[in-house]
């Protein structure tokens, strides 16, 4: 168990905050025609919902459900764990779901007419996968931030568990790179306040595809985000975010570059706002943007906050 100082804490806040505040700044702009260098996004709802301003989207949507388990205490390896995951999935994907992906609507769809374990959840996946070589969308990466904040203390444990909570819907294996990847940059960047964490995160990937993702994060930091679409695809959804972070250096002009980025602008800024958000915490949010975000189920800044400690503080 991590004792988190004040700085960790207010970092520890940052990640859903972050995350959703990316997620309401991009809704407005998702599938639109590509904002120019020069315009300032803002949450003005909208989009594909419609949403109201400030609202975010299923990418913090299903996140939230990820981290209601977190912060339980369960930790999200078990199948105590996962079953919960998977539960609260199919109570979104029945309740809340104001937008979702094809790939995670086929698998939550096949699933809810089975009965919704976590081992359905991960078999209706597999059979996706099987038919169509092609599990390797955005949508796991988009809600895997979360994970890191109960194993802040146990990094091969959050490697498990990202892959775990990833192939609930995504089983390809960039997909679970990616969110190992993330997992593990905002987990670094809660303890050190540094973006550090994404490549230490490479050690954790097999021998035979650390080369391939250490040329696709060197590509990102050599290009702006926009260069890396489609990014419906996880790896230029990565890419993206990425680029998006490390070519600025503030909370608001990383979300700002993210969104720019284009095509599916809220997955991507939702992407690259949890790590933000684990850089420089909860504070270096606008207050206007504080006052704005909200979303499924009923939660505002504040509750996103808290819940993002409490799955910190679970284990």
């Amino acid at each position: 168990m991590v004792t988190l100082t004040s700085e960790q804490r207010d970092r520890a806040a940052g990640v859903l905050l972050g995350a959703a505040c990316g997620d309401a700044l991009g809704v407005p702009y998702e599938f639109a025609a590509r904002l120019s260098p020069a315009a300032v996004p803002e949450m003005a709802g909208g989009g594909l919902g419609p949403y109201e301003p400030g609202e975010y989207s299923d990418d913090t949507q299903m996140q939230v459900c990820v981290a209601e388990v977190a912060a339980l205490g369960h930790g999200l390896r078990s199948d105590l764990a996962l079953d919960g995951v998977a539960v609260r999935f199919l109570r979104w994907y029945r309740e809340g779901a104001s937008d979702i992906g094809d790939q995670t609507r086929t698998v939550l769809g096949s699933v809810d007419r089975t009965g919704g374990l976590s081992s359905r959840m991960r078999r209706a996946a597999e059979d996706l996968h099987a038919r169509t070589g092609r599990t390797a969308g955005n949508g796991s990466l988009m809600r895997t931030a979360v994970v890191a904040l109960p194993y802040l203390g146990d990094p091969v444990a959050m490697m498990e568990a990202a892959r775990l909570v990833s192939g609930l819907t995504h089983p390809d294996d960039l997909a679970g790179d990616a969110c190992v990847l993330w997992c593990s940059g905002v987990r670094r960047a809660v303890l050190e306040g540094t973006y550090d964490g994404v490549r230490e995160g490479l050690a954790y990937l097999p021998p035979s595809r650390r080369g391939t993702w250490t040329s696709w994060l060197d590509e990102a930091e050599a290009s702006p985000p926009h260069r890396f679409g489609p990014n419906g695809f996880v790896v230029p959804a990565l890419q993206a975010a990425w680029s998006a972070v490390t070519r600025t250096s503030s909370l608001p002009d990383g979300l700002f570059a993210a969104v720019r980025a284009g095509d599916d602008t809220d997955t991507v800024a939702a992407i690259a706002g949890a790590l933000l958000g684990a850089r420089h915490g909860a504070s270096a949010v606008p207050e206007e943007w504080r006052a704005k975000v909200h979303g499924w189920p009923d939660l505002t800044a504040e509750g996103l906050t808290a819940l993002a400690l409490r799955a910190a503080e679970s284990a």
